[in-house]
């Protein structure tokens, strides 16, 4: 599977004797059974472990063939008598990167512990090393990278007496999880080591799904929103490439009315550029007389000077959402598209430099300047020959960053902003220049 690296101790158990000496229990344990369920379709592997003469420890795990699930019981009550009755059972050692880019899957790196219907986090930066414990009884504890994630849920919660999280930033953050529990019965655990598929997860209903980053809380049932419906084109057509083509479309027609009003009202504006640089040379010298005039003005001609920003502003909880998706969701992960496109999760990048340009990175991607390119033409059919020197200087400077800046994004989310940017520029051409005006 990949998610276990060489440094992870999966299913570790620790605990004391009665003296306060640690148990010896990192020899290898003895393989006691092994047998396959045809029924329940899973694998029963028991290990043991003799702590004291003929006194036995088990670990019965269940490999399940049709999900990422791993069942573990872990049975100390031949020994509960003789032990210090907190037994330590968890994973260290963290998760492995599983990501070409380095840096932004270690972005996503965290470790998780749910409470009381409350989610309580780690997250350490690089050199540094940090512990958390929270006593009382624990619903679940995960670890996560970008796409992956690792969660323990105990099957009592109640049986839980404490959970600690540990993490240390080094050249890849390590994190850890452990539960304390009375070894005076055996307890059992559900472990999920898979992707983070919104779906597979949220339908173990213990609130699992809180560790995906869907964005701040108004935007989140939109991201979901737009989840569920690439998912459900997903089913129809098979390529996420052309999803995203059929996705741009259907957004576009969504849009529609607001983008039709703000380009009329943004051509309204442009109309009346003149008049409006008659009256600041007129009222130089007097500010309100100015201000005054101005509305007077834009009342005569029935235009609103935010009508063209309202309408955009409308959008953005959908811009938002969809940068959210397209660039954190597993879906697009490894999908290829056409031709150069081999993974709509990872930038599209044709060739390496042998050097890196701040923000910029080090690789060359086709999808970005093509999308910087629709970005401009937008922007000059927006803006008309009126637009001021400041302006054109701002546009070019914002042309300039957003080319940096999406050259690492996902080519998913540069092949959507490119096509909406089309037919942006499309519905600006069919939009009759007469009819422009409110």
């Amino acid at each position: 599977m990949g998610l276990i690296s060489q440094n992870s101790k999966s299913f570790e158990i620790t605990g004391k004797d009665l003296d306060g000496n640690p148990l010896v229990l990192d020899t290898p344990w003895e393989l006691h059974s092994n047998k396959t369920n045809p029924k329940q379709k899973n694998q029963e592997v028991v290990y043991r472990h003799e702590l004291f003469p003929n006194k036995y420890i088990y670990k019965t795990l269940f490999f399940w063939s049709e999900n990422y699930f791993i069942d573990v019981v872990v049975d100390l009550t031949a020994v509960s008598n003789t032990i210090f009755r907190d037994i330590s059972f968890g994973w260290s050692g963290g998760l492995p990167s599983t990501e070409s880019n380095l840096a932004d899957d270690l972005s996503y790196f965290n470790s998780y512990v749910y409470q009381g219907g409350e989610l309580e986090n780690l997250k350490v930066g690089l050199g540094e090393t940090e512990q958390k414990k929270l006593n009382g009884e624990t619903s679940w504890a995960a670890l996560r990278t970008k796409y992956f994630t690792t969660a323990i849920i105990p099957e009592s919660p109640k049986d839980v007496r404490s959970a600690t999280l540990t993490g240390a930033g080094d050249s890849l953050e390590v994190y850890g999880l452990s539960f304390v529990f009375d070894p005076i019965k055996k307890q059992t655990f559900k472990a999920y080591v898979g992707p983070l598929e919104y779906d597979r997860i949220k339908n173990l209903n213990v609130q699992l799904e809180s560790i995906m980053d869907f964005g701040w809380a108004f935007i989140r049932p939109i991201s979901k929103g737009v989840l569920f419906a690439l998912k459900k084109m997903h089913e129809t057509i098979p390529n996420y490439g052309f999803v995203l083509i059929v996705f741009a479309f259907l957004v576009k027609a969504l849009v529609y009315p607001l983008t039709k009003k703000s380009y009329q009202s943004t051509s309204a504006m442009q109309a009346i550029q003149p008049e409006v640089n008659a009256l600041k040379e007129k009222h130089k010298s007097n500010p309100q007389k100015l201000n005054q005039a101005t509305m007077e003005l834009y009342k005569a001609k029935g235009v609103n000077p935010l009508g063209g920003c309202l309408p955009m502003l409308l959008q953005m909880p959908l811009l938002f959402a969809l940068f959210v998706v397209f660039r954190t969701t597993i879906e697009l992960r490894s999908e290829p598209f056409v031709w150069w496109i081999k993974d709509l999760s990872a930038p599209d990048a044709i060739f390496t430099l042998p050097f890196s340009i701040p923000i910029y990175g080090s690789h060359v991607a086709v999808l970005p300047i093509l999308m910087v390119i629709s970005m401009f033409i937008q922007q000059k059919m927006m803006t008309g020959p009126s637009q001021q020197p400041q302006q054109k200087t701002m546009q070019y400077f914002m042309t300039a960053f957003f080319f940096l800046m999406f050259n690492g994004f996902p080519s998913g989310l540069n092949l959507y902003y490119t096509l909406f940017n089309v037919l942006t520029i499309a519905q600006q051409k069919l939009i009759p220049a007469d009819k422009q005006t409110l």
